[in-house]
């Protein structure tokens, strides 16, 4: 348990360099750690995330299929499908993006919904579905105002049902 914790926190620090070192370097550092993982899905799915947010989705794709069909769990299979259905949207895969997180949005929930919507939000935009895309988006933010939530809720929910 507590070599899990020391290999945990150690991530935790190598993840805030991003932005402050290059980004073959941070990929590296990445790479050397997740070596370090009894969990391959969960080293693939780290390093999937690293090539993510430095703007390599291509290789990040099949590292975030790989972490998920050996069974990741938990949060890091929510953050999983989201960032695969992100990075399917960036690699043109729009169909397949909005499958997952359609499926995501009727399966589960938890503290990352409002990233689902925010996710497919982006890929309903991408397929051309721009009514339903801005609804969504409406919803989503009408839960966080401090006022007039129940209204901007309606007029998204009649968005998205004039576009049926």
């Amino acid at each position: 348990m507590e070599e899990t914790e020391n290999w945990e926190n150690e991530l935790q620090l190598i993840w805030q360099q991003l932005g402050t070192v290059n980004n073959e370097y941070f990929i590296q550092r990445i790479k050397e750690h997740t070596l370090h993982s009894d969990q391959k899905a969960i080293g693939d799915f780290e390093l999937a995330c690293a090539y993510d947010s430095t703007g390599h989705e291509k290789e990040a794709e099949p590292l975030y299929r790989s972490a998920l069909d050996q069974g990741l769990s938990g949060l890091r299979r929510r953050r999983a499908r989201i960032q695969l259905a992100s990075t399917l949207r960036n690699n043109e895969k729009i169909n397949e993006s909005i499958q997952i997180l359609r499926e995501e949005k009727a399966n589960y929930s938890d503290e990352l919904n409002d990233a689902v919507d925010a996710f497919l939000a982006l890929s309903l935009y991408s397929a051309g579905e721009d009514r339903e895309a801005l609804s969504l988006s409406l919803q989503a933010l009408s839960k966080h105002l401090p006022r007039y939530n129940q209204s901007l809720y309606r007029y998204a929910e009649n968005l998205e049902q004039k576009n049926k």
